[in-house]
């Protein structure tokens, strides 16, 4: 999704990721009838990125960030829904790792039993 929104217009990719454009006053949010010909150029930014998480997304996926305003709150809401936070994926790798190290063959068991027992699902 990331090298999508990229090819297609790197700016909406740092408007994704960043967060959004909203026009503003003095730190207060204008109304519609205040903007000016930059402002609904900041709007339409922020919805050509939402327009491209939308048509990458399926139904399921839509569902769940169609609420969010800007494209930046449903890139983060992705993000958490598809593994997390760094840390979040940090803490699962070393969780992997740990048990990986300690993975071994028991007295009794095969080399089948032994493969049929690794966790193959947590390693893809």
């Amino acid at each position: 999704m990331e090298n999508y929104i990229q090819a297609e217009d790197y700016e909406l990719w740092m408007l994704t990721k960043n967060g959004p454009l909203i026009p503003t006053g003095t730190e207060v949010h204008k109304q519609p009838d205040e903007f000016d010909a930059e402002d609904f150029k900041k709007m339409e930014k922020n919805a050509k990125a939402k327009k491209l998480l939308y048509f990458g997304l399926g139904p399921d996926e839509y569902t769940c960030i169609s609420e969010y305003e800007s494209a930046k709150d449903m890139w983060d809401a992705l993000q958490v829904a598809h593994g997390g936070t760094n840390q979040v994926k940090q803490s699962r790798v070393e969780l992997l790792m740990s048990k990986f190290k300690l993975f071994e063959m028991g007295d009794s068991e095969t080399m089948m039993d032994m493969y049929t027992r690794f966790p193959q699902k947590q390693m893809s």
